[in-house]
């Protein structure tokens, strides 16, 4: 006899640790750049490019491992994941200089390309209405309160064992995850036809990623006016022009750009994209008050704790505010505390006691401001997404956060890095902070722009999902 297999607690653990193995080598590498370039030798816009990479190769490929998650298996994609999540991070435990360094984080990056739209996916298909909502407040739990838990932990563990031992738990994580979701069934889109990869597609967006990332990491060090430089931005250019023209006349196109003709799915995706560009404030803020104030990586990781604390008490309150009011408020709330909460890090005029107790309030509104964001945009996205395509989807709202992520860290520490080339190390920070300030502000324009007032879940009513009842968790 068949019944209608349901998601347990066991599966969200599972899945929530899969998603902090992303937080593990991402966000704790911003708060450990002085150990880690120390260590191995490599110079700032290396260990800078090296970061950015992870987010970057994430938001090149997390498209493509969506609609191959809808195609192959949700759970099997997920596996790939994790278990590119642990050579990838013995690539960081094995490093002795650039090459590992380097390979190690596009393998991360490539992890959660597959993680991040198969687990989403994943929840959208065992967990229905509030269920699914509670579900998807661990998930951002992971995801958003990953961030700051992670920058915390690197800096501890940084400061106490060494930085490398980041990426063994990290390992211990991603196997964790792996026999957490082991019981759960197999999941797939239903689709008719067949499968026509766009390599087409695939290649004009890696080419156009690589130059865009290329010219913000790399700019200040070719010269801006050089020609390799504005090359760099011709390619860009006519890349981003090249794509959208190529993908609307494709019928089994890499992005569907038909997604975007709904307003609240466009609405979370745009904003997501910029809120996670904020990420720059932390590679900024951490930096300076190591190099500018004197800070051990541990006490700069002691600075993110209320942000840590804030982010995930947040969580499932913006998910009861969602369930009362509709998505906009909290989303439109949450950036408005993330704009005030980065602002107030600019203010590097301020004596040391001033600026650390401002800075440490700062990632306090900058948490509950994320927190608050987090489980109304994502619920947003997915009950809006086609029921055929919730991976790819779900794949293009999370290239969102990972390009917004990357690019924001590598403007942010691009300006930082070219304003201290000629005024002060406080100039420069300010300079950083302002930056995302501007992708707050205009994260909070694409809301109240696309997001309607009326706004709320409206999930898309699936067919049951019938499964063998041995394979049930």
């Amino acid at each position: 006899m068949e019944t209608e297999y349901k998601g347990t607690n066991k599966l969200i653990i599972g899945i929530v640790f899969g998603v902090i193995t992303f937080w593990l080598f991402a966000q704790s590498m911003v708060n450990i750049v002085p150990a880690v370039q120390t260590d191995l030798g490599v110079s700032l816009s290396t260990l800078n490019v090296a970061i950015s990479l992870t987010a970057l190769f994430s938001g090149m490929f997390i498209v493509v491992a969506g609609g191959l998650a809808d195609r192959m298996g949700r759970k099997k994609v997920t596996y790939v994941g994790l278990i590119l999540s642990v050579i990838g991070s013995l690539c960081l435990v094995l490093a002795n200089g650039s090459v590992l360094l380097v390979a190690g984080r596009i393998l991360q990056g490539l992890s959660a390309a597959a993680i991040m739209p198969a687990t989403i996916a994943l929840m959208k298909e065992y967990f229905e209405g509030a269920e699914r909502q509670r579900a998807l407040s661990y998930w951002s739990i992971g995801s958003w309160g990953g961030s700051g838990l992670c920058s915390f932990f690197g800096g501890v563990i940084a400061t106490s064992i060494g930085w490398k031992w980041i990426f063994v738990i990290s390992i211990v994580f991603a196997l964790l995850a792996m026999w957490l979701m082991k019981d759960t069934p197999e999941s797939r889109a239903q689709t008719e036809g067949k499968f026509k990869f766009d390599y087409g597609g695939l290649g004009i967006f890696i080419i156009t990623m690589l130059a865009l990332n290329v010219f913000i990491t790399q700019g200040a060090d070719f010269g801006w006016t050089s020609p390799l430089t504005i090359t760099l931005a011709v390619v860009t250019i006519i890349g981003i022009y090249g794509f959208i023209k190529y993908e609307n006349n494709r019928e089994h196109a890499l992005i569907d750009f038909k997604m975007f003709k709904n307003k609240p799915y466009t609405g979370a995706t745009i904003s997501n994209f910029l809120l996670n560009a904020v990420a720059g404030t932390l590679i900024v803020a951490n930096t300076y008050v190591q190099i500018g104030r004197g800070f051990s990586s541990f006490q700069s990781g002691m600075l993110t704790l209320g942000y840590l604390a804030a982010v995930l008490g947040m969580i499932r309150v913006g998910e009861k505010i969602m369930q009362r009011t509709g998505a906009r408020n909290p989303m439109l709330w949450g950036t408005t505390l993330t704009l005030i909460g980065v602002a107030v890090m600019g203010l590097t005029f301020l004596p040391d006691l001033l600026y650390t107790i401002t800075v440490f309030g700062g990632f306090i509104l900058f948490g509950l401001g994320l927190g608050m964001y987090a489980t109304p945009s994502t619920d947003t996205a997915v009950s809006h997404a086609p029921e055929n395509k919730v991976g790819e989807a779900s794949g293009v709202y999370k290239m969102a956060s990972s390009l917004g992520n990357a690019f924001g860290v590598a403007i942010s520490a691009t300006v930082y890095s070219t304003v201290m080339l000629y005024f002060s190390v406080e100039v420069a920070a300010t300079a950083g902070i302002i930056t995302n300030v501007i992708f707050a502000i205009l994260s909070l324009l694409s809301i109240m722009f696309f997001v309607p007032k009326d706004s709320g879940s409206s999930p898309n009513v699936r067919p049951s999902v019938r499964v063998n009842p041995a394979k049930q968790s």
